[in-house]
């Protein structure tokens, strides 16, 4: 049976006579912050101080003794590089074994019989990319930086959520094999469920040595107690397993999610068998594919998991760090049960990050949380020709075979809005005819998923309208990024337009008050202190931050604690209300994919969770809007502020009871025209079942309307424990009262690491009240988001590590609405 043996330890780093150890898996950036040579690049203004790293060669080293190297009764030794980032010449006792110029693949070399000095020499990746351009030419980027000639993580060169920091490393691990007479080179599991009969249909690759040319081999293969084996006699085999009746798996929120290890075992066959090879994966039996019909509202984009229309609620998913290596499978397994408890049933993995480690769709194919896969393209236009294009190949073809085990894994994608770009960002006159990479999302790409992953739908990019007969970004076709509403308008505008699956769209934030404290330690913290502007990447983003406030609130002059909670309340809001339409148009618009679940560093951003892993307020309201069953009012005609309409301006509302869950929702609603001062004016209950996974729009009743921007009226919904509101007009042109509420410790834990649960009960109108957790204690966490209470009404909330148990510390980090 093969041997393996890691090659973990023992690794030092040189550069210009500098000598340090080495982390592997790890990157020059990480091992320089051990040895305390350069500032942490996430605090203060240190990211600049460090830029030098990304510009010079370095080199790992390592010792490769006899007795490690040696192969003992194996005929063969290969050196395996599961990442290598990026331009890499790897020598072995001075002898050249290869050159790499992809981070994304696996590269293998052999060495049997060969010790001595192991060298991994990396050039400079700007320095690579400059090589590559003379070879291609120019070609367009949305950023100032050569990510579109190098094959290597894209954001690591900046973008307007992450900084500049641009690595080299060892940054996924290095091994030795030791094996005999043949490999298992490759092996594709291709797994299909038909009326309920499950089939696995298993593609082997081998790698045989020279003595195991032409030898009699054999592959047996086993799933949830079937087997089956079948003679190899040449490189490769198909080995066909039929699974009666297997448990099918399901997105989170439809089902279950069943796992099988699938196990094959290669083996020389004989009078006595001799095992050679295995490989072990979970797999799940489920069917997918993408319903892109199109019909009296244009094209469809809906995703169908074994024969259910599915309405996606996800989110985008970015490198969770700078520096990829320090994400640990505890660390994915967080974030992504944070992004299942908020109701995420769909993950887009977005084009400019990295294909993530297994760990990752691990637990996406445990949690039932959906992976939307981009092959690592994005906002750039990318040469066709050689070098890269043999990369991309071969880029593809490893992830591919890699991931298709997942059952999780239900879309791939092309790009990210790279056809988009070359449409409306004034690519096409620039480039001459030359390449750009349309030739990757309409012909290599798809061609390699049907070759190698048949059973996964692809898409050629985010956004996609199917075919050039219509607008890359056209709402009514296909995917849709809604970028516009956050650049240039207010949130209320999302209610605009009901594309047909929108996979982008967002609206910023800063981090929470911690994660701030520590990421700028000691600095006077202003929207446009020199801290909070280099935490901020967007362009004009503290400009669209203050323009959002504006629209809906007295902006705050000097008071930044009060201009941090008003950018998390319109952050939260905006989304909801994006959401909310969107889920109430259903089927018509078939998903939302926010952007974005996380951050990579301590940043204002779009993030639902910031780069500390803490939750904003968003995170919360992600977890209303994307419950099974939500209630909404809409405005049924105008409302440019946001915030609804009246009956007087010949308008109204809509209330939709929205049901994806799987049994009929009897809703009985009953709906108030309240005052500020929480008078009812006007009370009716109103009927609106929804069928499952369906949803009922019910016109209120022009009686229940408040007038519109009338200032000192509002709408609300309560069916079953869930509420909805409709406030006509911005809050600075409503009749707030001054809030007043008392705040109680019921219970408490005294300590650093106590818990405390706080009730607070409203004797005004409350709205958006929210308890900053963090403010208690850096460890601090809240159980719950903004809350708008009515006069007599109460909250309780459970605050988990807090260091302060008082009434008057809670007080303190308590913040709501107040009158403009």
């Amino acid at each position: 049976m093969k041997d393996v043996t890691q090659l973990t330890e023992g690794w030092s780093l040189h550069h210009e006579g500098t000598l340090l150890p080495a982390r592997v898996p790890g990157c020059v950036h990480t091992d320089l912050l051990t040895a305390g040579l350069i500032p942490d690049p996430y605090v203060d203004l240190a990211e600049p101080e460090v830029a030098w790293v990304g510009r010079k060669a370095w080199t790992y080293r390592r010792d490769l003794p006899a007795a490690e190297a040696a192969a003992g009764h194996h005929e063969r030794t290969d050196l395996v590089f599961e990442g290598l980032d990026t331009a890499a010449r790897i020598t072995l006792d001075g002898r050249e074994l290869g050159r790499t110029r992809n981070m994304h693949r696996t590269h293998r070399f052999d060495v049997t019989g060969l010790t001595g000095e192991l060298r991994v020499a990396f050039d400079s990746a700007y320095d690579e990319a400059a090589r590559v351009r003379e070879v291609t030419g120019e070609r367009p980027n949305v950023y100032p930086e050569p990510s579109q000639y190098i094959r290597k993580m894209a954001c690591g060169f900046g973008w307007d959520w992450g900084p500049t920091l641009v690595t080299a490393g060892i940054w996924r691990p290095v091994r030795l094999e030791h094996w005999s007479t043949a490999r298992l080179a490759r092996v594709r599991p291709v797994v299909t469920v038909t009326d309920g009969a499950g089939r696995v249909e298993a593609h082997v690759d081998l790698e045989r040595t020279g003595a195991g040319h032409r030898r009699p081999l054999g592959v047996r293969g086993s799933v949830t107690g079937v087997t089956a084996s079948a003679t190899v006699t040449g490189d490769s085999a198909v080995l066909v397993l039929d699974v009666p009746g297997p448990e099918v798996w399901w997105p989170r929120g439809y089902g279950e999610q069943p796992l099988y290890e699938l196990g094959l075992t290669l083996f020389e066959q004989g009078d006595e068998e001799r095992p050679l090879d295995s490989w072990r994966r979970r797999i799940g039996f489920r069917s997918v594919e993408l319903d892109r019909s199109p019909d009296g509202h244009g094209t469809g984009f809906t995703l169908v998991v074994n024969g259910v229309r599915i309405f996606a609620r996800g989110v985008n998913w970015i490198p969770d760090d700078v520096f990829p290596s320090r994400v640990t499978p505890a660390r994915y397994r967080t974030r992504l049960r944070q992004a299942a408890e908020a109701g995420v049933d769909l993950v887009r993995i977005w084009g400019g990050g990295i294909y993530e480690d297994d760990a990752f769709y691990d637990v996406c194919d445990e949690l039932g949380l959906m992976v939307w896969q981009d092959f690592l393209f994005a906002c750039a236009a990318y040469p066709e020709e050689q070098p890269l294009r043999g990369e991309v190949e071969a880029e593809a073809r490893d992830n591919v075979v890699r991931l298709m085990p997942h059952a999780s894994l239900v879309l791939w994608n092309g790009n990210n809005e790279n056809l988009w770009g070359f449409r409306d960002w004034d690519w096409e006159p620039g480039l001459r005819g030359d390449s750009w990479g349309e030739g990757y999302y309409l012909g290599l790409l798809p061609r390699i998923v049907a070759e190698l992953d048949p059973t996964r739908p692809y898409t050629a990019g985010s956004p996609w309208s199917g075919s050039w007969d219509h607008h890359p970004n056209d709402p009514a076709h296909g995917t849709h990024h809604s970028w516009e509403v956050w650049n240039r308008r207010d949130y209320a505008e999302y209610r605009d337009s009901v594309p047909r699956f929108v996979a982008e769209f967002g609206w910023q934030a800063p981090p929470a008050m911690a994660t701030l404290r520590r990421a700028l330690p000691g600095q006077r913290l202003a929207p446009d202190s020199p801290g909070m502007l280099h935490h901020q990447r967007a362009e004009d983003g503290n400009g669209k931050l203050n323009r959002g406030v504006e629209r809906h609130f007295a902006l705050p002059e000097d008071d930044f604690d009060r201009w941090h909670y008003l950018t998390q309340v319109v952050q939260a809001r905006a989304v909801a209300a994006g959401i909310e339409h969107w889920r109430s148009h259903w089927p018509v618009c078939a998903g939302t994919v926010v952007w974005q679940l996380n951050d990579c560093w301590p940043v204002s951003s779009w993030s639902a969770v910031d780069g500390d892993g803490r939750l904003k307020p968003l995170w919360h309201e992600l977890r209303r809007v994307y419950a099974d069953r939500l209630l909404t009012l809409q405005p049924e005609a105008g409302g440019a502020t946001g915030a609804g309409t009246g009956a007087g301006a010949g308008t109204g509302a809509v209330l939709a009871v929205v049901n994806q869950s799987a049994e009929p929702w009897p809703a009985v609603v009953t709906l108030r025209r309240l005052r500020a001062d929480g008078t009812v004016v006007a009370e009716s209950v109103v009927e609106a079942p929804a069928g499952r996974r369906a949803v009922a729009r019910v016109t209120v009743p022009g009686a229940l309307v408040p007038e519109e921007r009338s200032g000192k009226e509002f709408l609300v919904a309560d069916a079953d424990g869930l509420r909805a509101f409709l406030f006509p007009g911005p809050d600075k042109e409503f009749a707030l009262p001054v809030p007043r509420y008392d705040v109680a410790v019921e219970s408490a834990v005294v300590g650093g690491g106590g818990s405390l649960e706080v009730v607070v009960t409203a004797h005004t109108l409350v709205r958006d009240l929210l308890l900053q957790a963090d403010r208690l204690g850096p460890g601090a966490v809240c159980d719950t988001g903004l809350r708008t209470l009515l006069p007599g009404e109460r909250v309780r909330m459970r605050v988990r590590g807090a260091a302060q148990t008082g009434a008057n510390a809670v007080r303190a980090a308590l913040f709501c609405g107040e009158p403009a």
